[in-house]
């Protein structure tokens, strides 16, 4: 048994720990921050969400997702991933609007950033989506883990409008097209 990790930038991090944490293989999904090179703005501290969600940080909200491959291969989150956000619209995801909300993969190796590659150039070929894909493909420099009431917010929050509204579609989804890989 082999983990490996995969970083996932698909608009708000709730949504994207809600889908992953269901699925057979995932050990764990921690939801934080992943771009730039440097700290953020505060000398070397680590980002706050109240920093990120300026959207002037260049820190994207993603999901840290650790994975068994041998049980869950990088192929099929790269599916449900590309499934459950839209990959065409530049920063934003419905109405979560800014940088922070930007599609991006954040590969741990060469082989995921291939893999990558080769799965956008065929849902591009394929003419999966009417407008062109825009997700940023980049290596992982760091990962921050966001605050702990961040960690695990739909399963605690379920009956938040937010949580109702956006989340439990993209669960419905997951199960209806993804019910194969579900836990």
């Amino acid at each position: 048994m082999k983990n490996e990790i995969a970083v996932f930038g698909g608009g708000c991090f709730w949504c994207g720990e809600a889908v992953f944490s269901r699925l057979r293989g995932v050990e764990k999904v921690t939801s934080g921050y992943a771009g730039p090179s440097t700290r953020s703005a505060r000398s070397g501290q680590v980002p706050t969400y109240e920093e990120v969600s300026t959207g002037n940080t260049g820190y994207v909200e993603v999901i840290r997702v650790e994975y068994i491959s041998n049980i869950i291969t990088f192929e099929q989150l790269l599916s449900v991933f590309f499934s459950t956000h839209d990959p065409t619209t530049l920063n934003r995801q419905g109405n979560d609007v800014g940088t922070q909300y930007r599609s991006a993969i954040f590969y741990t190796t060469p082989e995921q950033k291939q893999s990558a590659e080769r799965f956008i150039q065929k849902l591009q070929e394929e003419k999966v989506y009417k407008d062109a894909i825009v997700t940023e493909l980049a290596p992982l420099t760091n990962f921050y883990a966001a605050e702990s009431y961040h960690q695990q917010y739909y399963e605690n929050n379920k009956q938040a409008p937010y949580c109702q509204l956006v989340i439990d579609p993209k669960i419905q989804k997951l199960q209806k097209q993804y019910a194969h890989l579900l836990k």
